[in-house]
């Protein structure tokens, strides 16, 4: 027992020992060395980790306009001289002057709100919305340094190009197709400002063609080009193509032929383009008056007289 005895005290000295001179060099060793283990397996985080990453997307440089411009198609066009006024020899063409009053209307409806881009529509076939809209393009192109772009969206049954006597194809349909880049379909002519975009190819799906993005993003890039966008479409109540343009305009030119449409149908006509906003009429087709009158290129005429309710506010 004794032995037993004198053997823990002695055991009890050693530990005593060791906690008062500190740790020794074994015990030091096998700590360091598994702290350096802990350390080594650690993984390290990148520091993006835990942190929301911002993606930079950068889009691509948009042309200056002399850059773009010069990428458009160049075309050869031969105006035809009876729907086209301002193409002709005559400096005072009949129906002329009332294009430029109506002109001046759209300049004083355009000093209380927005208006860029105009949809030219009617209630049915044959009131002369194509007309109204080649002749009014031209009329705004006179304006000084002013850059028009005339867009046939009637995909279904396209004329202006026949007006203009411009190349048909490519056109809208086939850029909105994805086949051709903006500039590729876009015209221009002998005037610097004027430009003109045809229907292009014939194509099944018109409908979905005019409500989709595409559409929609092509006219909010070409509006920074342009001082005016004048837009065809087709008539209001067969087809609802106009009523889709319309709420992606500033504004309605709503086309009415004189002693033909009814009023009810007319009326139907303002009321399926609503979602827009229709900011005057155009009376086409009255029955010219005696040419003995001196001012006849300024009263009605057989190319129609412009009776306009835009709201000058």
């Amino acid at each position: 027992m004794s032995r037993i005895h004198e053997a823990l005290k002695r055991a009890e000295r050693d530990r005593a020992a060791t906690q008062k001179d500190g740790p020794s060099k074994e015990s030091i060793g096998q700590q360091t060395s598994s702290q350096a283990v802990q350390v080594s397996t650690e993984p390290e985080l990148p520091a993006s980790i835990g942190q929301s990453e911002t993606k930079v997307v950068t889009d691509p440089v948009k042309l200056k306009f002399e850059d773009w411009r010069a990428k458009c198609v160049r075309a050869t066009w031969r105006p035809d001289p009876n729907f086209l006024l301002f193409s002709s020899a005559n400096p005072f063409p009949a129906g002329a002057e009332k294009f430029r009053t109506l002109r001046s209307r759209l300049y004083r409806v355009r000093e209380s709100q927005p208006l860029r881009r105009l949809l030219i529509s009617s209630a049915i076939p044959a009131e002369g919305k194509t007309f109204v809209s080649a002749n009014l393009a031209q009329v705004l192109v006179r304006q000084g340094e002013c850059r028009v772009l005339l867009i046939d969206a009637d995909l279904r049954s396209p004329r202006l190009h026949t007006i203009m006597g411009a190349p048909s194809t490519p056109g809208l349909a086939d850029y909105l197709q994805g086949d051709y880049e903006d500039w590729e379909v876009i015209q221009r002519g002998k005037e610097d400002g004027f430009f003109f975009l045809p229907a292009g190819k014939h194509v099944t799906h018109p409908a979905e063609l005019i409500a989709s993005k595409k559409f929609k993003t092509f006219l909010a890039d070409v509006s920074d080009r342009f001082d005016w966008i004048i837009i065809d479409s087709p008539p209001a109540l067969p087809v609802s193509d106009a009523s889709v343009l319309a709420t992606m305009c500033d504004g309605v030119l709503f086309v009415v032929r004189a002693a033909s449409t009814p009023a009810e149908v007319s009326a139907r006509g303002c009321k399926e383009l609503q979602d827009g906003h229709i900011i005057g009429v155009v009376l086409n087709g009255l029955e010219k008056e005696g040419t003995s009158d001196p001012y006849y290129g300024y009263g009605s005429t057989a190319y129609g007289s412009i009776v306009s309710d835009a709201k000058e506010k």
